[in-house]
């Protein structure tokens, strides 16, 4: 093999998750209920699934690399101009872009011990330092987030709202008074991936203009499309212009694109979905207080259970819901990792879960 550059070879040869599928392959059968991606068991909009359907017959075709009627539909949905909006393959793949644009070899980024993994991995990987601040309890602080930016001078501060993996959340305004206290030449990222399923008031009300803020949107989530990758940012349109240096101009297809569009029109269909995850997050909660788990208050389409132990027992109890067919996952650091993390499950795999659930617990 011919050597790699210096950088990439120097990182571990690892990815931020292992996926369901190949903890399949090691079990050597399919899992019972798939609880553990955050996947919409809602499913998506019918009207999404017929714009796929629609556009499948032109799929000889590129899509459009300026994917123009998708970021005037989102422009449309969030009261902003096409210029204010970036898009891509989910969020991972737009939290690589805005590290590639803003991160240097050496330069600092700033994010919680625990949270989602993805910045992380991409900061490491163009030569970027992180630093970490802890949870309080359980959620992100961000106060110790800010301090500490200014105390690392910090390019990049990335906290979630709601938060993966702990489902809690702040306030909106919280939020939107942070870029006032950032450092210099430090730009927030706020990943919303878990916005529309949280109470109202959770989105922050930033300006549209702000140079100091890039917010992430998914259509992975409450829209139920995970499959298709495909995500968008709102930010000043000087930041939004600059992704055109470093994106994969034919990265989101004309199905995803002609999907997205049907999606984020179809009001009815994502009432009903936050009407389902709440129904859905009490059903779930209910099943783990009465397994003597404590769920924690979740904005999210999962539920967070604190164990009421260590991570050594919240990791034995999380292999033997595998072991009973339940794929479901954990924070990976502690303190947080005396809990495990269970996405919203459809009628059948609540049914799985209060079979196995027990019986995990039992082999305890």
């Amino acid at each position: 093999m011919i050597a790699l550059a210096p950088l990439p070879a120097s990182l571990p040869d690892t990815v931020p998750f292992t996926g369901p599928e190949t903890l399949e392959r090691r079990r050597g059968a399919a899992f019972a209920a798939r609880l553990g991606a955050n996947e919409s068991l809602f499913g998506p909009s019918p009207k999404a699934l017929a714009a796929l359907t629609a556009a499948a017959q032109d799929i000889w075709m590129y899509g459009d690399p300026e994917a123009h009627d998708l970021k005037a539909a989102i422009a449309a949905h969030h009261g902003v101009t096409p210029a204010h909006v970036v898009v891509g393959e989910g969020i991972d793949g737009l939290l690589g872009l805005i590290t590639r644009l803003m991160i240097a070899p050496g330069d600092a980024a700033v994010t919680s011990e625990g949270a989602y993994p993805t910045f992380g991995f991409h900061v490491t990987g163009f030569g970027g330092v992180l630093h970490r601040a802890p949870y309080r309890r359980h959620h992100e602080d961000p106060e110790a987030l800010v301090a500490l930016a200014h105390r690392t001078g910090a390019r990049l501060l990335y906290i979630a709202n709601p938060d993966n993996p702990m489902g809690s959340h702040h306030p909106g305004a919280t939020l939107a008074a942070l870029p006032d206290h950032l450092p210099p030449d430090c730009l927030m990222l706020l990943d919303e991936a878990y916005v529309d399923l949280a109470p109202e008031g959770t989105a922050a009300a930033i300006d549209k203009d702000d140079p100091r803020v890039i917010r992430f949107r998914t259509f992975s989530k409450a829209y139920g499309l995970a499959g298709l990758r495909l995500g968008y940012a709102l930010c000043a349109p000087d930041l939004a212009r600059a992704f055109d240096r470093v994106r994969n101009h034919f990265g989101l297809g004309r199905m995803v694109q002609a999907a997205g569009i049907a999606a984020l029109a179809d009001h009815d269909h994502l009432s009903a979905v936050r009407a389902w995850a709440t129904a859905a997050r009490r059903d779930l909660a209910a099943l783990g207080t009465a397994q003597g788990l404590i769920p924690l208050p979740s904005a999210t389409n999962f539920v967070t259970f604190d164990t009421g132990r260590d991570g050594d027992h919240a990791r034995a109890l999380l292999a033997a819901l595998g072991d009973e067919g339940i794929f479901a996952r954990m924070p990976g650091v502690a303190p947080l990792d005396r809990c495990i993390r269970i996405s919203l499950p459809d009628a059948a795999g609540l049914r799985a879960l209060e079979q196995a659930l027990p019986r995990a617990i039992g082999r305890l």
